[in-house]
């Protein structure tokens, strides 16, 4: 129960809006399938652009197909990170043309375009389309936009905002938003996908990130905000920026944000505390150097762990990812990361079996062995390649790592020797079932 507003769909509305374009977003995220047809029988659009990625993607695919029977059949244009990589496979189920990268600028020139018989096509960088003799067409890239801060603030107003803010105060404790400061990645992670931003760093102004979250305040009544960002800190001169506005504004709020451990220092954490940084996710994916230097993540993880002490000095919470099955990995590797997480001590860690997204590093490493799926009804998470050990060794080892970690986090807790027992036994018991696997 932690939704968020579509980002990405909101930002395009508002550059439709401020060039007078007549639309309306449906956010089908409270939604069900049923009420959305409904909505497409009323509303009888002309055009229908679809948010996709590999979560959605094989659902967004299905309802495509239900919406290209219809005698009046929309004009469909599928967007996302999941495109850049697939775009073939997009426009050969369904979508009619397909925006790889950023989305604002290419899709008002396709809509301009449809609005002048559907003509010029070839003209529109960033787009990709199916032609009426079934050719697909790929244009060349578009230009990243260079200066962001020119971008008009996500259109909120285009969807009803209650059900996420109130679901955030039911589930856990505050009105809760989302808000982007930039856009693009700096780093070269080999797990990483960077297809619609690119490896770039382009950042808004504090000032006007500072704008939004007025509003943000002021209209929806927000009580904490989430930083969609890969790297909130990844410009100390920003953070200095960011830091300077919200004081003479006298204005704090709650958030967390990602970043990584060597773009921190004690400066900085203080910053973020005093501008009402509650948790940070500083990532490191291992607990083995070795394997964080194999994911070309370029940090060291004795300073992953000096910068989580450093962030609860000043009370800021903590949390880290950790992937598990990344190549080569080995039962060592796998111990050196419990180990890690006793000594990082995190307040919240997640944990991810490796999957290779099309477009990565990883996947380009391990392609000549990867299984072919269908590619409709499936998603890149349900890749499997040649791991050190079979599939079911690693729910065995996530179980072990849970369990190790959570009895030792109960033993600095002083919990009950009962509480700390069962931690205990479920770990006996994964190193048991990872033992039969390995």
């Amino acid at each position: 129960m932690r939704p968020y507003p579509p980002l990405g769909l909101l930002y395009i509305s508002a550059y439709l809006k401020e060039r007078d374009v007549e639309h309306e977003v449906y956010d089908t995220t409270f939604a069900t399938t049923e009420e959305f047809y409904k909505k497409i029988e009323e509303f009888q659009p002309e055009i229908i652009g679809f948010y996709v990625n590999l979560m959605t993607k094989t659902q967004v695919i299905k309802i495509a197909q239900v919406l290209e029977n219809l005698s009046n059949a929309p004009f469909m244009i599928f967007g996302g990170p999941d495109i850049r990589y697939n775009w073939e496979n997009y426009l050969k189920h369904a979508a009619d043309a397909v925006i790889f990268g950023e989305g604002e600028e290419t899709f008002y020139e396709l809509v301009q375009a449809i609005g002048q018989g559907r003509s010029k096509f070839e003209n529109i960088p960033g787009l990709a389309y199916i032609t009426n003799k079934g050719e697909l067409i790929k244009n060349d890239e578009r230009q990243r936009i260079k200066d962001i801060n020119e971008i008009p603030f996500p259109n909120r107003n285009a969807i009803d905002m209650n059900p996420y803010l109130e679901t955030w105060k039911q589930y856990h404790g505050a009105r809760t938003l989302s808000i982007s400061t930039q856009r693009g990645c700096p780093y070269t992670c080999k797990w990483c996908s960077t297809a619609v931003y690119g490896q770039s760093y382009r950042r808004r102004k504090p000032k006007l990130v500072v704008d939004e979250i007025e509003i943000l305040i002021d209209q929806y009544q927000a009580e904490a905000l989430w930083f969609v960002d890969d790297v909130f800190t990844v410009s100390h001169k920003w953070i200095d920026g960011f830091h300077e506005e919200m004081r003479t504004r006298n204005l704090a709020i709650q958030y967390e944000c990602i970043t990584r451990a060597e773009r921190l220092n004690e400066s900085v954490i203080q910053k973020l505390s005093e501008t009402g940084c509650f948790r940070i996710w500083i990532g490191a994916e291992s607990g083995s150097q070795r394997i964080v230097d194999k994911m070309d993540r370029r940090v060291d993880l004795n300073t992953v762990v000096e910068m989580m002490s450093l962030a609860k000095k000043y009370n800021i919470e903590v949390g880290t990812f950790i992937m598990i099955g990344y190549p080569t990995e080995t039962i060592e590797d796998i111990n050196l990361t419990i180990d890690y997480l006793k000594r990082a001590n995190p307040d919240l860690f997640t944990i991810t079996k490796t999957y290779p997204i099309k477009g990565t590093a990883l996947y380009e490493e391990l392609e000549p062995e990867l299984e072919q799926l269908d590619w409709s009804t499936s998603t890149d998470r349900q890749i499997s390649f040649k791991r050190t050990y079979p599939e079911r060794f690693y729910d065995f080892a996530i179980r072990k790592i849970v369990n190790e970690v959570n009895h030792h986090q109960a033993l600095l807790r002083r919990d009950s020797i009962f509480k700390r027992s069962k931690f205990l036994a479920k770990a006996k018991i994964a190193t048991f079932g990872m033992s039969r696997y390995s």
